[in-house]
């Protein structure tokens, strides 16, 4: 069902999922779009018992909803935004030669997550670095991100740091590029679909994405077969939501130990559940709903055996760039409500 990424349309959809006897909704990007569902199925689930839908979030990282918005019926399977952020400041914190550091995001929950995050753990682990622009702007409206980047050159800034997304995240790399920044671009979406081709060769070891997995990780026999599979089936796309796969397999899992399909059964079994992903072992933290799982800073290179988009560029990780799951668990305020 398209939500057009609009909170709004998003809750029509939602209804008509609901009027179908659809118990089960999945929905990443957009933490906007993902408050609107988080509230709505609260709302629907205590006017309905016995009719209660299950939300499986892989994308929408606001870290509130981990949080003081911790809700029963909301699951999420991607690390939010502060966790993305420990594992970029701690590469930052490494690297001596950045001394000045510029922010850019989307205008809306998600983007100002992202903002204070970065503010916050460069100011504990390199305070020497100085913040010279700290920017939002209007979430998939920009067409040109050019403005914005001359504003970047001209801070002299020896990093960026962005959690755009989407559209978003290709025309703001795209800009930079263009515009003959060199400085890295770290990233938490720099995977997003069509950047590889906007970046092209330019890009090759400036621009670095968190994520908790690439298709140039060792992978088992098996997952190589998957991944292999997914592309051949879908040739305009790249394996890129791992997160997706993680979060089906947990769901059939949970729902054979409930030996039920009830969204309250499930969730129950989801509360707690480890799962052994090609990339290590994942756990659902029963105690807010988040997902911990290896998370890798990857960048972008010309030396891989798997490219993206038709491309003979992808993206790569070492050793050295892998975070292990129970390094990405951050405290929770989360006072959840369970019911009976």
């Amino acid at each position: 069902m398209d939500n057009k990424i609009n909170p709004k349309e998003s809750l029509v959809q939602l209804q008509k999922a609901l009027d179908q006897g659809v118990r089960f909704i999945a929905q990443g990007n957009g933490s906007s779009v993902a408050s609107a569902l988080i509230d709505a199925i609260a709302k629907h689930n205590k006017r309905n018992p016995g009719e209660e839908v299950l939300f499986l979030n892989y994308a929408a990282v606001d870290p509130a909803f981990t949080n003081d918005r911790c809700n029963f019926w909301h699951f999420r399977f991607d690390a939010d935004a502060d966790m993305k952020m420990e594992a970029v400041t701690d590469w930052v914190k490494a690297q001596d030669a950045i001394k000045k550091v510029y922010i850019i995001g989307q205008d809306y929950s998600f983007g100002k997550a992202v903002s204070a995050a970065a503010v916050k753990n460069l100011g504990e682990k390199r305070p020497d670095i100085e913040i010279v622009g700290n920017e939002l702007h209007p979430l998939g409206k920009v067409k040109d991100f050019t403005p914005y980047v001359q504003k970047i050159i001209s801070s002299g800034a020896d990093a960026v740091i962005t959690g755009n997304w989407g559209a978003d995240m290709v025309l703001l790399i795209k800009a930079a590029i263009d515009s003959g920044y060199d400085g890295p671009i770290l990233t938490y979406y720099g995977g997003s679909k069509g950047a590889a081709t906007a970046m092209g060769a330019a890009a090759v070891g400036q621009v670095k994405a968190i994520v908790e997995h690439n298709t140039n990780l060792p992978m088992p026999d098996a997952q190589a077969t998957y991944v292999d599979g997914y592309e051949a089936a879908y040739p305009d796309d790249n394996y890129y939501y791992h997160r997706i796969h993680n979060a089906m397999n947990m769901l059939a899992m949970a729902a054979d130990k409930a030996g039920s399909t009830e969204p309250k059964d499930v969730a129950f079994a989801l509360e707690g559940m480890t799962y052994e992903s090609s990339t290590g072992t994942v756990t659902m933290r029963a105690d807010n709903h988040q997902i911990l799982q290896p998370m890798f800073m990857s960048t972008f290179s010309d030396n891989v055996g798997r490219g993206v988009e038709g491309l003979p560029l992808g993206w790569a990780s070492g050793e050295a760039d892998r975070i292990e799951a129970e390094s990405t668990a951050t405290d929770t305020t989360c006072k959840m409500k369970r019911p009976s």
